[in-house]
């Protein structure tokens, strides 16, 4: 039950999950039996910078009353192209720096950390955006936080593991694009394009499968995220590729009374870990 003073709720029982790109920002609220009480998407239509989107979660967090007062448990979720996966044997956390040298440009300054994926034997080390961490530390003093990879691969190699074809997951974002490929339940790859067009989109999946000689006739592509079937980037990817489809959750999430129906692929980040 919802408890509602002056028009604040009572969310001391309650998990606040967040996911954070520069492209826009979501959150949904999660009671005590695992049910969504709020979910909420703004798109930003154009890539910020790190301290334009803190003055956005602030704005957010001003004027938006679900969330208000103190909550259980706060989650963090970086959605970036700043990230690599490591097998962990060849992993070393004192040099997590290096890991990242060579996908992108790493400044002294940037703050570092890694995910364990541990059923896995891989390590996501990502860079979160430090100013954003900063705030949350302040508002709420204990929070934690992962990388969207983290939970993609994780969630996506559960659903595969018994599984012995090729599927490929593209997880649409506004302006950017996560593709994962797994084959016979093994990772193959996992990548973050930023795109502007649809045609943007369709050169980079096609090069991807071109690389991974991945025959367009034969391998199945589902999408997740933000993307419907009167979408124009599933128009021009169902031209060239015969086997298309949504993908979706492993586990349905439960919705509180008062909350819109949500696609099976929709939102798949921000609520695949509950």
């Amino acid at each position: 039950m919802v408890l509602t003073t002056n028009n604040i709720i009572d969310n001391t029982s309650n998990t606040l999950s967040i996911q954070v790109s520069l492209n826009g920002l979501s959150f949904c609220t999660i009671d005590s039996n695992d049910q969504i009480t709020a979910i909420h998407q703004d798109k930003f239509g154009i890539r910020l910078t790190p301290e334009q989107v803190l003055e956005k979660i602030k704005y957010t967090f001003d004027h938006n009353p679900v969330l208000k007062g103190n909550f259980k448990t706060i989650e963090v979720i970086y959605h970036n192209d700043l990230y690599t996966l490591v097998p962990k044997p060849l992993f070393d956390p004192n040099a997590i720096k290096q890991y990242l040298q060579y996908n992108i440009k790493v400044l002294e300054t940037d703050f570092i950390v890694y995910d364990e994926l541990e059923q896995h034997d891989m390590v996501s080390v990502y860079v979160p955006y430090a100013n954003i961490n900063n705030f949350f530390f302040d508002t709420f003093g204990s929070f934690t936080y992962k990388h969207a990879s983290t939970i993609l691969v994780n969630s996506l190699l559960a659903q595969e593991k018994n599984n012995d074809q090729t599927t490929v997951f593209v997880h649409m974002n506004d302006k950017c694009f996560d593709l994962i490929v797994i084959h016979k339940g093994k990772l193959v790859l996992t990548n973050t394009y930023n795109h502007e067009t649809k045609e943007d989109f369709l050169y980079y999946l096609l090069f991807a499968m071109e690389q991974l000689k991945l025959n367009p006739e034969e391998f199945k592509l589902l999408f997740l995220g933000d993307i419907t079937v009167e979408s124009a980037y599933y128009d021009i990817a169902y031209k060239y590729i015969r086997n298309i489809d949504f993908g979706k959750q492993h586990k349905a999430p439960k919705l509180a009374p008062d909350i819109a129906p949500i696609k099976s692929h929709e939102h798949f980040v921000l609520l695949s870990h509950f």
